[in-house]
């Protein structure tokens, strides 16, 4: 295969390459072999592979080709990565423990299944751990690529994949798709299926995780929602709810609120992009609501407590028994977090109590934005962190993707631009609002963020998923996104 076919290739988004492989331009294990070739240089540059696969997935493109036209799904021969927490059978499933080393997973994973149906070629990935150390943002080696699906994003940044399945509890997909400049969509928990998938605390359901496809493209994150509900998971996975992606009719007139910061001590975020975003959906015709959202903060306090109800003891035993040493950004959320402690049944009660008190609250909040024209806000544009990816080490703020899975609210990011060096300059007259804004304004430098990709959110409400993605389209071509 020449280097221009290579290119030519793993250039194509979702749908083009499906086209490409149905009108035989290229047959699945050319597809499949480019990929191969694209993922080992972006190990290479970012460290985000953990296996290649490279036998058994040539062997099941070369199984894809051999089928009949009417015994081909429709994701006949696509390539698609998967973090090694959702495992395939009989393939190590460390799920990032080093205690966990040497055991493989049993059975496949639901969502799998899935895709195999569908005619996927599969291949395998996983988040940053003590086993295999940093993994480094494509775009700026200096920055960090997110986590903890950051080696998925890494991977489709560089075109070794162009979907994927992530996972999300706080911004995992989110997080590193701003970060690495791709596409990345938590939908409402119940949507997509999870059994099979290895946790370390897999009884915790304090806030929900939940699955999710991360993309090079919008039409390829649509495209699989959309596919994989059409095959009813929820008849094997009878936990997820029934319902098949629904197409949708949005208003004439979109109604958002554009969230850049809030009273309730969110961050000022340190690019100029939030506020030019909003000025290009106000000349598209989208309106911008007067709201300002409220007791985020509060949030983020009931979140960290609901992931590790009893303390983190689970945990801090599983890295124990690994022999390993806490990252350092490991123990900035469960040591050194006066959330995080052991608690009595009864008190668990009280903090799900506090949980579900503060949903019905947001909810309220959201409804009264149409008050007076009986029109509630369609969606939230926010940004997905404080600003564009911060240096290795430094992601301690997850409160405008964590927000949203504690309300169990959809959420989906979009690439926008790269921080410019002439527009994005340090405000030397800003006063930072309190001690984490202060910590994440000084960690803009002008020169530590060359290239550095910035994202934006788009949230609705649960169960809104169908919308967050119209909405994004909406949103994109207000941009001038085609």
């Amino acid at each position: 295969m020449s280097e221009q076919t290579q290119r030519w290739i793993t250039s194509y988004d979702v749908p083009e390459l499906l086209q490409a492989i149905r009108s035989k331009e290229y047959s699945c294990e050319t597809v499949t072999r480019a990929f191969l070739r694209r993922a080992a240089l972006a190990q290479k540059l970012t460290n985000c592979l953990t296996e290649l696969l490279p036998s058994p997935t040539i062997a099941r493109a070369k199984y894809l080709d051999s089928l009949a036209p009417t015994e081909r799904g429709p994701f006949h021969g696509l390539p698609i990565s998967i973090r090694e927490h959702h495992s395939m059978e009989g393939l190590p499933n460390k799920g990032g423990y080093v205690a966990w080393i040497g055991k493989l997973q049993e059975g496949r994973c639901s969502t799998q299944e899935v895709l195999l149906e569908e005619g996927a070629a599969i291949m395998h990935l996983e988040g940053s751990t003590n086993i295999y150390g940093v993994t480094k943002n494509p775009r700026n080696t200096d920055l960090t690529c997110g986590g903890s699906s950051g080696r998925e994003s890494a991977l489709i940044a560089c075109r070794g994949s162009i979907l994927d399945m992530g996972g999300d509890i706080g911004g995992s997909i989110r997080c590193p798709a701003a970060n690495a400049g791709t596409y990345g969509f938590k939908p409402t928990p119940g949507r997509i299926g999870k059994l099979g998938s290895r946790a370390a605390v897999s009884g915790q359901e304090g806030v929900i995780p939940t699955r999710g496809p991360m993309a090079s493209s919008r039409s390829g994150t649509s495209l699989f929602m959309e596919r994989y509900l059409s095959y009813e998971p929820w008849i094997k996975d009878d936990y997820l709810v029934p319902i098949p992606w629904r197409p949708i009719t949005l208003p004439p007139r979109l109604k958002s609120q554009s969230c850049g910061q809030t009273k309730s001590s969110l961050l000022t975020h340190h690019l100029a992009t939030p506020k030019e975003v909003a000025k290009s959906l106000l000349e598209a015709g989208i309106e911008l609501a007067d709201w300002k959202p409220e007791g985020h903060d509060e949030c983020w306090d009931i979140t960290q407590a609901l992931y590790y109800e009893d303390g983190s003891k689970h945990v801090e035993k599983l890295i124990a028994d690994g022999g390993e040493e806490m990252l350092s950004l490991t123990k900035w959320l469960i040591k050194d977090n006066k959330n995080v402690k052991y608690r009595t049944m009864e008190e668990i009660w009280d903090l799900k109590g506090r949980r579900n008190t503060y949903r019905l609250k947001y909810n309220k909040l959201w409804l009264s934005t149409g008050e007076k024209d009986n029109h509630p806000v369609d969606a939230i544009l926010c940004p997905s962190g404080p600003g564009a990816a911060p240096p290795h080490g430094n992601a301690k703020y997850w409160n405008y993707t964590s927000q949203w899975n504690l309300l169990e609210y959809p959420g989906v990011v979009l690439p926008v631009t790269f921080a410019d060096q002439e527009l994005d300059l340090n405000d030397k007259s800003y006063v930072p609002r309190n001690k984490q804004d202060r910590f994440h304004w000084e960690l803009y430098e002008k020169d530590r963020y060359v290239e550095a990709p910035v994202g934006l959110q788009i949230v609705t409400r649960r169960f809104e998923d169908e919308k967050c993605l119209a909405v994004l389209e909406v949103v994109e071509r207000a941009m001038g996104h085609q």
